[in-house]
């Protein structure tokens, strides 16, 4: 179905190409999954199979990308549409209506599909992604797990033969995640669909993976079985980490396959329960806090604490409320109820005096960069945090990014961006830190070395509130976690006992070595030292 004959790719003034010679198939009805580091390539070679590379990036491109038969270098994208669907990381920049049922129905409209088939095609759709009751909701209303469900919907409808899906579990809970994938999953196997799909959290997507494609950063691509190419990658999700811990040549590509290689080898850790952390003073109090948006109830008269010197993560499915609560404790959401932080409700100050006492970095971080260059962006922090000139960048190189001044900062890497951003909220040096979905686009390396920042922060005596659907990196820094569900807060325990009680919510290794209490490939290599 997609042939890739000795393709290579270069941006305008590139050092060196993104791709290079590179040369593979995949077959018609697989589920190809790309995998590498960030920016290695995984986007370019998506945007090559329906024709955005190089008709709407420019750049020069070498050998030949064929689609069903179709040279994609003599077929624009529109041409394409009604082979491949396409869904990139940011869906919301690709939408072109108002409400759901219009986003979904907008494709199938252009390729002229008949109204009746058209309208039995989006309920169809709606149920297939579980989101028939948000219908009649506005696009902008919506969480931004549910603009990924609905974006993958409006693509569906149009019944590609080709899927092309970039990250598409990276704004979604654990359960949504998973009834997309399997949505996905029986589509593929029932109806032949192709789908070539880049993912970060391999752990969500890689059980059922045909094929796999690595791109180490050097302009190769690595064609093979999932178990074979995860076992050469420099990419090591919490399974492959297993493996190497435990010296398996062969990676297992899904919790039943790790679990019984486990049982039969005797392994089943017992190891002693860690000691309580003392608990510093509370560095944020906030009571009854409520949000409105109209009717709709988003937080509903929630209690918290937090801790100086600790990090909390915020878990909970698309849509409970969770950014909502980020947002009205740094004090930008009006309000019902009180947050005091030394005495001081941030939603009373001016923004830059709220920066000083609670910080949020939110989901996209992007969003708070808009000067030409690094340098700029960290002048402008220095000054609006009333800091000596160079502290920000001073943060910024502690954080481990070191980049020229002159560097425009939407050419960083997302890592490099979320590291900038946190050294410009940082510098005004809060008491509190507010992340929302801060390892949404960031690969395993990027996650490990902010959880390193993270638990750095911490030691320093800062309080940390975590919001994200990881649960690998909540399992990694989380001391305690909170649950939230329909603007309520339903649970608040230690990390360990939250996570292992959860069918949802535990990560990997928890579901191998059940019942024992592991977390992560770490706690295993520590039981087995």
């Amino acid at each position: 179905m997609i042939t890739f004959e000795q393709v290579s790719f270069g941006y305008p003034d590139a050092v060196r190409p993104v791709l290079d010679r590179a040369s593979f198939e995949v077959a018609e009805g697989d589920l190809c999954l790309v995998i590498g580091p960030t920016g290695s390539g995984k986007s370019t070679l998506l945007g090559a199979i329906n024709g955005l590379v190089p008709h709407f990036t420019g750049g020069t491109l070498a050998g030949r990308v064929l689609v069903d038969g179709r040279d994609t270098a003599h077929f624009r994208p529109r041409d394409l549409a009604e082979v491949v669907g396409y869904v990139g990381q940011d869906p919301v920049r690709g939408f072109v209506t108002d409400t759901v049922t219009e986003e979904v129905a907008y494709g199938m409209e252009q390729l002229g599909i008949d109204p009746v088939a058209m309208r039995k095609r989006v309920e169809e759709t709606l149920d297939l992604l579980g989101i028939a009751e948000l219908r009649n909701r506005a696009l902008i209303e919506l969480s931004g797990g549910q603009q990924q469900r609905v974006a993958i919907a409006a693509v569906l409808a149009a019944r590609p033969e080709v899927l092309v899906l970039d990250e598409p579990t990276s704004a979604l809970d654990p359960t949504a995640a998973a009834d997309v994938l399997a949505a996905i999953t029986t589509l593929v196997h029932e109806v032949g669909l192709t789908v070539v799909l880049a993912e970060h959290r391999l752990e969500r997507v890689m059980h059922a993976a045909d094929s796999m494609l690595w791109l180490p950063g050097d302009g190769q691509v690595v064609a093979g079985a999932p178990a074979e190419v995860l076992a050469r990658a420099n990419i090591t999700p919490p399974l492959a980490a297993l493996a190497r811990t435990l010296g398996w040549e062969r990676v297992p590509l899904s919790v039943r396959e790790a679990r019984r290689r486990a049982l039969a080898e005797g392994l089943l850790p017992s190891p002693p329960p860690l000691a309580p952390k003392p608990v510093g003073d509370p560095a944020l109090v906030a009571t009854g806090i409520e949000v409105r948006y109209g009717e709709l109830v988003a937080v509903n008269k929630v209690d918290l604490r937090l801790h100086r010197g600790s990090v909390t993560t915020l878990l909970g499915r698309n849509g409970s409320g969770k950014s909502s609560l980020l947002w009205a404790l740094q004090g930008a959401l009006s309000r019902a109820g009180e947050v005091s932080v030394d005495g001081l409700d941030p939603h009373t100050l001016s923004p830059a005096q709220a920066r000083r006492v609670v910080t949020l970095v939110p989901q996209t971080a992007a969003d708070l960069l808009y000067l030409p260059s690094v340098g700029a962006e960290c002048d402008l922090a220095d000054r609006d945090s009333a800091v000596p000139p160079g502290t920000t960048a001073a943060l910024l190189a502690r954080l481990g990014v070191l980049v020229e001044p002159e560097r425009d900062p939407r050419d960083l890497s997302e890592g490099q961006q979320l590291s900038l951003v946190l050294a410009i909220q940082l510098s005004a040096a809060p008491p509190v830190l507010l992340l929302d979905e801060p390892t949404r686009g960031l690969d395993y390396q990027a996650k490990a070395e902010l959880a390193a920042i993270i638990s750095s922060l911490a030691a320093d005596g800062m309080a940390v509130l975590v919001s994200t659907h990881d649960v690998e990196f909540a399992a990694t820094i989380g001391e305690r976690t909170l649950l939230m569900a329909d603007g309520e807060l339903i649970a608040d325990a230690d990390t360990a006992s939250l996570l292992t009680s959860s069918i949802a919510y535990a990560p990997q290794m928890a579901k191998v070595f059940a019942p024992a209490a592991v977390l992560t490939p770490a706690d295993v290599a520590r039981w087995l030292a």
